[in-house]
């Protein structure tokens, strides 16, 4: 019974974690690709990234909180769900926002038109990185799941730096 207990809760955890780092990732490259091709200043950069990181960090976590109370307390019918959720939102957010940093910091330590690619380079990496450590928790083709998460990553900077682009010329 107690070890069922704590497998849900590993799973709950496991599952924020790896959204919370993907989606950090993703959105965060996304954007910082996007204003970089646009020309903004490395200051604005960094400012704009860290503003995502922090809020999307809190709205991840809030949105992970409230939609897993909801699962505990009308789906599971548990009313006494709250530490349940609460460790799900804390798991999210610390993972969003840790991550968050990764394509970020190499717009704190080289110029603009340098740190666009290794932002992009180490996103990639590590969004590959993340597929094949989920495929080995649960056993799946590590491979094809890197691939994917890079893939999905590369759709996202690919976004941001058409609509960087874009704006260019507004």
């Amino acid at each position: 019974m107690m070890r069922n207990f704590f497998k849900g809760k590993a799973e709950l955890l496991l599952r924020n974690v790896v959204f919370g780092i993907e989606d950090s990732l993703v959105s965060t490259v996304g954007l910082l690709s996007g204003i970089a091709i646009a020309g903004i200043s490395a200051g604005t950069i960094i400012l704009t990234g860290t503003v995502l990181i922090l809020v999307e960090a809190f709205s991840m976590a809030v949105g992970s909180f409230l939609s897993e109370d909801s699962v505990q307390m009308y789906v599971l019918r548990d009313k006494n769900s709250y530490f349940v959720s609460i460790m799900g939102g804390i798991a999210m957010f610390f993972s969003y926002f840790i991550a968050g940093f990764i394509p970020l910091l190499p717009y704190i330590f080289f110029p603009a038109i340098d740190a666009f690619w290794l932002s992009i380079a180490v996103t990639l990496l590590a969004l590959f990185l993340l597929g094949a450590f989920s495929a080995e928790i649960f056993r799946a083709n590590y491979f094809r799941q890197g691939l994917k998460m890079f893939l999905v990553g590369g759709m996202a900077i690919a976004i941001g730096i058409l609509v960087g682009r874009l704006a260019e010329h507004i």
